[in-house]
């Protein structure tokens, strides 16, 4: 086998090892999570919460926020848009004005990203509690 295609069989096993690690550092499962927002919307938008219980099938929300509107309300406008697709899976509450709280309802443990945001001026942050 030549010198370049012993480089290139390495550095292929080398990415696939590092997008498995990589993936179990960023999956990582729990019972209740935590969405921090922050600063008012300078945009109209969506944000997109993808919701995946352990071995389970991902679930996407898509909630949209008018422009101008103010973080607690966005937290509100989350918090519901969660509940009415989600809720009878887990528990969604707004905590603080600003934050919402997703915890599961008896299931498995589960992943919850934010995973589109098109609302200018505001940041979404998900962590496990």
């Amino acid at each position: 086998m030549s010198r370049y295609k012993r480089g290139l069989v390495f550095r292929t096993l080398f990415t696939l090892v590092l997008m498995i690690v990589v993936g179990m550092v960023v999956a990582s499962p729990s019972n209740k999570w935590r969405l921090e927002v922050s600063s008012d919307a300078d945009s109209a938008g969506d944000v997109v919460i993808r919701l995946t219980p352990e071995d389970g099938t991902p679930t996407d929300v898509r909630i949209a926020i008018p422009d101008d509107t103010g973080e607690n309300h966005i937290a509100k406008l989350i918090s519901d848009g969660l509940k009415a697709e989600v809720g009878e899976t887990y528990h969604v509450e707004v905590d603080d004005g600003e934050d919402v709280l997703v915890k599961k309802r008896g299931g498995p443990d589960f992943d919850l990203q934010v995973i589109e945001l098109t609302v200018k001026g505001t940041r979404i942050h998900a962590q496990h509690e």
